[in-house]
């Protein structure tokens, strides 16, 4: 065995060198190491595997030879996440929602730069450790808030979002919504990525195993394009190593080495330490001291889930379905009843019939009922799916019209641009129209409840604002239907977890076809859910709680610091730039007594 390690290293090495140089293959990799993210949330639920599942992605663009292939490998691990998670869409919007996930995915091309530029080269010195553990958690959040804007698509599928079922971490979404979460998960996966290059560079004995790329530095020029086959280096021969080896790092600084000083392994594993034990430490904070939400008794609940009901007279056979399900909830001592989203599929203005049906199902059981109207409004132009609240005396005038519509579901942006859309698709035909306030409903019994419609739960900022608005309960109504035996459904019931741990409320999660869930106000989950394959009635004894959570009071500050840390590091980078001599500014190189710059002595 030679100095540079085993055979089996270096032709696992160079193997990998072969697949890495080539734009194809690669392409392929970054794909399929940003998808990794998605196992993390339901249906797998491998929550655990959330804290290191972008390793691999993180590797793979720290390993990028020039920031441009990095920044591409950002953009297709973007791609692969986007289409990983919300691949349920592929039956709806087929080829269009590859489309939007290149689009959505350039989000990730800044962020592939900053890993190499932070974690790539040669072994980092602490400080680019520890730079790299509050950067890139603070790039990844930008593109988080960038495509949680409603019309690029929402913020489905955020990181922090796949904790949902974790108590310590929704006791961190109660300090920092979601969006602390995320970085904390990013936080962690940044550490574990700093360790594996450290351990790597700790276990070579020679600059031929670099832990920028994790491969051989044997394999060099297939990463840089060269088809010949790598040469021996000449310092692979029996002899002292020398104390500095010309590396060059992203940075273009020569003389980084797992040898040369503030660049050992130990230098970056330190902080990646360090990082991890921070988030661990966060947590346990969390839990100690932050305020909780204090108990203020209880409320009767129930969900009504007709399940998937089609065809020309599906509205009417599934209303009454609703009604018969309804009338079993008869004499449980209810404060409110809850349907789904379009669960009426008539303006209850246009079929009087319908709302007094409605209302003799009031008076039966003796709760106000919330039903869904996804219906032509009388009163005003346009289709509006609206959360109505009716008594037993009949529509109590409270009215909420869904605010955030679904993109291409409910409305196509840039209809005449992107009409072509609903040729390929089953993307909306005409476009829903949008409610302009939130609303807070006077349920009986002084209850107070906030309604959300469908992926209004995606929103962290929508509940929070009806928190503080004064719901006691918030709900909401959805209808997965068209997605029903995919991911769709478990991952749009885990939401209302992470929603009520950052509102310190409990969470009604009501659908036709599943799943749906409640949850209370600390996040965990209260009964059992109700399946894709129920047809039935459920009633939850729902706690009720009462104080402010901070991240209630003090809203998107995360965000907001992970924005601060990127200014900052682009002032630096500037201020770096400027004190760095223009080329043309440099003198000549300095000559020895006999002339040569090159050669001293000759």
């Amino acid at each position: 065995m030679d100095l540079y390690g085993d055979d089996r290293w270096e032709r696992h090495g160079r193997r990998a060198a072969r697949v890495l140089a080539s734009g194809r293959w690669r392409g392929v990799v970054a794909v399929a190491a940003g998808a990794l993210p998605a196992l993390a949330f339901p249906a797998p639920s491998l929550w655990w595997f959330g804290y290191v599942a972008l390793v691999p992605w993180m590797l793979l663009a720290a390993s990028a030879p020039t920031g441009r292939i990095a920044a591409r490998d950002g953009w297709l691990g973007g791609l692969g996440f986007m289409v990983a998670v919300h691949h349920w869409l592929l039956p709806s919007l087929h080829v269009f929602t590859v489309v939007i996930a290149a689009l959505l995915g350039l989000l990730w091309a800044p962020w592939g730069w900053l890993v190499r530029r932070f974690i790539g080269g040669a072994p980092t010195s602490w400080r680019r450790a520890a730079a790299a553990l509050v950067v890139l958690p603070s790039a990844w959040l930008m593109v988080e808030l960038v495509r949680s804007w409603q019309g690029l698509g929402g913020p489905w599928g955020l990181l922090g979002s796949s904790q949902w079922q974790v108590a310590p971490a929704l006791r961190l979404a109660s300090v920092g919504g979601v969006w602390l979460v995320s970085a904390a998960v990013v936080v962690v996966n940044t550490g574990v990525a700093l360790l594996v290059v450290a351990v790597r560079a700790s276990t070579s004995r020679t600059a031929l195993r670099t832990p920028t790329s994790l491969l051989t530095v044997s394999a060099s020029p297939w990463l840089a394009g060269s088809r010949s086959a790598p040469a021996r280096p000449r310092s692979a021969v029996p002899g002292p190593r020398p104390a500095t080896l010309p590396v060059t790092g992203p940075a273009g600084v020569r003389g980084f080495s797992p040898l040369s000083p503030g660049g050992t392994a130990a230098a970056a594993a330190v902080p990646a330490v360090a990082g991890i034990l921070a988030v661990a430490a966060a947590a346990t904070a969390a839990w100690a001291w932050a305020p909780r939400p204090e108990a203020a008794g209880r409320t009767r609940i129930a969900v009504v889930q007709p399940g998937v009901i089609d065809g020309v007279k599906g509205p009417e056979r599934r209303l009454a379905r609703e009604e018969e399900l309804t009338r079993t909830l008869a004499g449980r001592d209810l404060d409110l009843v809850v349907w789904g989203e379009s669960s009426v599929g008539y303006d209850l203005a246009d079929r009087p019939d319908v709302a007094r049906r409605i209302t003799a199902l009031s008076r039966e059981v003796g709760a106000d009922i919330l039903v869904n109207v996804d219906a032509r409004r009388s009163d005003r132009p346009g289709i509006y799916k609206s959360s109505v609240l009716v008594g037993p005396d009949g529509p109590t005038g409270d009215r909420y019209d869904k605010m955030r519509l679904v993109p291409f579901g409910e409305y196509i942006p840039a209809r005449s641009l992107l009409g072509w859309a609903t040729s390929v698709g089953k993307a909306a035909g005409e476009d829903r129209r949008r409610g302009d306030r939130r609303v807070v409903m006077d349920v009986g019994r002084d209850l107070r409840i906030g309604p959300l419609v469908c992926f209004e739960s995606a929103f962290p900022d929508m509940s929070r604002r009806l928190a503080r608005d004064g719901a006691q309960v918030l709900l909401a109504q959805s209808a997965t239907s068209s997605f029903q035996h995919s991911w769709a459904p478990p991952q749009h019931a885990s939401l209302a977890a992470v929603r009520a741990a950052e509102s310190g409320r409990p969470m009604v999660h009501a659908t036709l076809t599943g799943v749906s869930a409640v949850y209370g106000p600390d996040g965990t989950r209260v009964g059992s859910w109700l399946g894709t394959s129920a047809s039935a009635a459920a009633v939850y004894d729902v706690p009720l709680a009462t104080g402010t959570t901070a991240y209630v009071r003090w809203g998107d500050w995360p965000v907001h610091g992970a924005l601060l840390v990127l200014v900052a590091l682009c002032a630096a980078e500037g201020a770096r730039a400027l004190r760095r001599p223009a080329p043309g500014l440099l003198g000549p190189p300095v000559r020895t007594v006999h002339g040569s710059p090159v050669r001293p002595g000759r």
